[in-house]
Parts: structure tokens; sequence; C-alpha cells
């Protein structure tokens, strides 16, 4: 069984890597020009070119302050269309290198036309930047001034991520920007190689250039959520199961509730409920706590989607057990604890198991509670769900396609993995008695009776008496 689950697992990794290429890279050359162009005349061309839709404003700790847009470390060549004109990067090495001058309309005017080219097969639906009449202000200055913004195109945060900064003395600086272009200006003749990469060389050249920070996001954020999300939901469910039937079901809604809510909705409320404008969160600033778009933030979204799924699995399978059994157990003297530890939770594990793996699932997948209450956060808060959005945003298909080949090949685990699962404990219940519930058997058989010295027979015994006094009792009113 193990053999066949490691052949699925590899068939379904090997046909997630040759999809995704296969889209990757259609049209990545000079007569396609998805991501890298080039013409004749000129010594140069243009790759991994991206179009990121919007940046974000939101002040973050290590982050430079302004409207900013994540750009690539090697992009030396930055293009931000405004209302009124359009501000053209272009680094001093690329400069250089190609022998342009920045001022001489005539010398970047191939370049523009490279440039409108590219943004046309990445627009998605959206404005272009061929279809604006307005003026290019190009420069080759690392910090530009223009129309009251500020540009700076090589900004840095705390942990070293490169930004395109725009700041405005109004404090409005998204009038600086409707959207942003970046690509790296390398010889044509590159360009023109790429059409003779064969299937392998693309293949390692797209998966190393992937940014692989969101897919470690997904992990240690849905690993901590599943941990505490465990926890609460067995606690939760061992806990409603011994309230009266008003509370439990008052109980019942409020933790299910999350499951049938829209993930905007918990999302909102949690900003709400953190946020600066509450007395909460004002008390957590007080006391110099900042959860609200900080990887804590993105944690606690996923326990608040995955909880519901652990706690109705765990209820639905405490629920299922033999009352009689657990009510024997206490009468040997048997904790509520004990019974927990003991009975419960073994002979519920199956159906526990299943329900956490399905929570895990639910964590790795969540997007709409993450982006509203944790932001989208290049390393810190960016979950995969999250980097498939704003990669298909900015243009990147390719990387986007990767990234749900990811999440289907994934899922296909998950859902393989509680099959399996599954068949591998209904084996041992066709036979009989479970492993779990002969052991369980097996230590009930072996506890003493607190009524019996003797040990073990006084509710058999009992029994029998009853139901020989309802014999006789039964008797003599059947025969009037």
């Amino acid at each position: 069984m193990l053999n066949r689950f490691r052949m699925l697992v590899a068939c379904a990794l090997t046909f997630a890597l040759c999809w995704v290429p296969g889209f990757a890279f259609a049209g990545d050359a000079a007569d396609g020009a998805q991501v890298a162009a080039t013409a004749h005349g000129l010594s140069y061309g243009i790759e991994g070119f991206e179009r990121l839709a919007k940046g974000t404003a939101r002040a973050m700790e290590g982050q430079p302050e302004g409207y900013r847009f994540p750009v690539d470390e090697d992009v030396d060549l930055v293009v931000a269309p405004a209302a009124d004109r359009v501000v053209v990067w272009i680094s001093p090495k690329a400069v250089e290198k190609y022998g342009l001058d920045p001022q001489d309309n005539e010398c970047v005017s191939g370049l523009r036309a490279l440039v409108c080219k590219l943004d046309s097969a990445n627009c998605m639906g959206g404005a272009q930047l061929g279809d604006m009449d307005l003026p290019w202000y190009v420069t080759a200055e690392t910090t530009f001034d223009a129309g009251g913004y500020t540009y700076g195109f090589d900004e840095r945060g705390a942990d070293g991520d490169r930004y395109v900064v725009i700041a405005s003395a109004s404090g409005d600086a998204k009038g600086g920007a409707r959207w942003l272009d970046s690509a790296q200006m390398v010889e044509a003749s590159s360009v023109v190689l790429r059409n003779e990469q064969g299937p392998l060389t693309s293949l390692a050249s797209f998966l190393g250039g992937i940014d692989y920070r969101p897919f470690w996001v997904s992990i240690k954020t849905s690993g901590l959520a599943l941990l505490i999300a465990f926890a609460l939901g067995l606690f939760a469910a061992w806990k409603t199961m011994g309230t009266s039937s008003r509370i439990k079901g008052l109980l019942d809604s409020v933790f299910t509730i999350p499951m049938v809510l829209p993930p905007t909705v918990c999302g909102f409320l949690l900003l709400m409920l953190f946020g600066r404008s509450t007395g909460v969160g004002q008390w957590l600033i007080a006391h110099g706590i900042s959860i609200v778009f900080t990887w804590p933030a993105a944690v606690i979204s996923a326990v608040v989607v995955s909880f519901p799924l652990v706690y109705r699995t765990a209820l639905g399978a405490f629920e299922s057990l033999d009352t009689q059994m657990l009510d024997a157990a206490r009468t040997l003297g048997w904790s509520e604890r004990r019974i927990f530890t003991k009975l419960m939770m073994p002979l519920g594990w199956p159906s526990i198991a299943a329900g956490t793996v399905l929570a895990f699932a639910r964590a790795m997948g969540e997007f709409g509670c993450t982006l509203f209450f944790a932001g989208n956060y290049a390393g810190i808060t960016q979950t995969i769900p999250i980097a498939i959005y704003f990669e298909w945003m900015g243009g990147n298909t390719s990387v986007a396609l990767f990234w749900v080949a990811v999440v289907i090949v994934f899922s296909f685990l998950v859902i393989l993995f509680i099959n399996m699962y599954t068949a591998h404990s209904q084996k041992y219940r066709e036979r009989g008695l479970s492993r779990a519930e002969r052991k369980q058997a097996k230590d009930l058989a072996g506890q003493g009776d607190s009524l019996d010295p003797a040990g073990g027979d006084a509710l058999r015994i009992d029994r029998e008496a009853l139901a020989e006094l309802m014999r006789d009792d039964a008797a003599p009113q059947g025969g009037r």
C-alpha cells in the first residue's frame, strides 16, 4: 500500500510539472511577446516582464513608507503610467551597456515599442499603455520627481526586499502610478536563444525563477493554525457534549458559524475586533502588540476558518459513542478526563483524524479572511492562494498556473490520504472490534467494581436480577 501511495504521488507531481511549463513558456519569445521580446535593429531585449495591477500604501514595520510595488532584484526597467504622464526608469548599468540616452526620444523609441507590446499582452483586459497618448519622462536617476510625486526605484525593506516607492506631499501617492510594469534588459541574442531551449532546460529555468516563499508561509501558517484549532476544537466538542440541550444548540451555532460565513465577513469581523478603532485593538497597541497585517493575523485567520471542521467532526465522533460504555466507565470510578483520553479519543480518532486533515487543507486554502485581516506581504503573510491572485493580476499567468497545480496536487494528496486511512480503519471494523475498541474492552474487563470486592460483575448481576424481577411481575399481569 505504501509503494502504491508513493507511485501515485510521483505521478501527480510529474503531471503538474509537465503541465505548467507548457503554458509558462508558450509565446515567450520575440514573436509571442508574453514576458520577453526584442526587435530587429536593437542590441537589447526585454525579459521577465511583469505588470502589477496595484501596490499598497499600508504602513508596516520594516517596510518603506509610501505607495510601494515589490519588484525583483534584477529589475532594471520600470514603467509607471500616471493620469497625465508615463515615468520610465532605466538602470544606469543598462544605459551604459546598450548606449541609451534617456533624453533622446528616438533612442528610446524602440524600447517604448517593446514595453507597449508586452504591456498589451499582459493587461488582462485592462487599460493598455499603448493606448495612452501621454508624454514619457525617462530617467536613469534612482530618485525622480515629477508632477508632485517622488519616485524611488531602488528602495529597500528591513528584510532586504526591493520596492518601487512613490511618495507625495499631499499624502495620497496612489495617483503616481495606475499600475507598474517592470522587466530586465538583456542582450537581444539571449532572448532569441530561449526558443532553442529544450523542455528540461526551460523547466529548470522556470522553477529557478519562482519565489517559493508563499509555500513556506502557507506551511508555517497552516501548521501552527492546525495545532491551535485541533486543541480548541476537541475541547469545545468535549464540553459541548456535557451541556443542556438549549445551551448546546447555542454553543454549536457559535462554534459552527465560521464555516458558513463568507471568508471576507470573517476577515472583516476580525479587523473590527483587533483594529485600531476598537477597545481590544487599542489595548493591544498600548501594550506594544500589533496584530493586524502581521503573520499572527494570518494564523488567527486560518484558525477561525479551520476550527469548525475539527469541532464538527470531533462532536460527531463523540456523539456516536455508546453512552452505556461511558456510563460503565463512570461506574467503575473513572474520571471524566480519563474517559476522554482513554475512551472517547481512541474510539473517535478515525473521524477526528479525517476532520483534522481537512482542517489543515482548509487552512492552506484560506484566501478571503487572510487577505482582509493579514494583507499581502511577500514572505510574511502572502500564502499560496493570495500569491495565485496577485500573480494573475500582475500578468504572471505561468507562475499563477504553477501554484494552481501545486494546490491541486496537495488537495489530491489530502483526499487520497483520507480515503486510504478510512479504508485501513474499516478493515478492522469489518472483523468486529477495532484495535482501540479491543484495547478499551480489555482495560474495562480488568477493572474492579467498587461495589463488588470480587470485581467486575456488579452491573451484570444487577441487570440479570432486574430482568428476572420484570419477568416475575409480568407473569401475574398477563394472567389477569
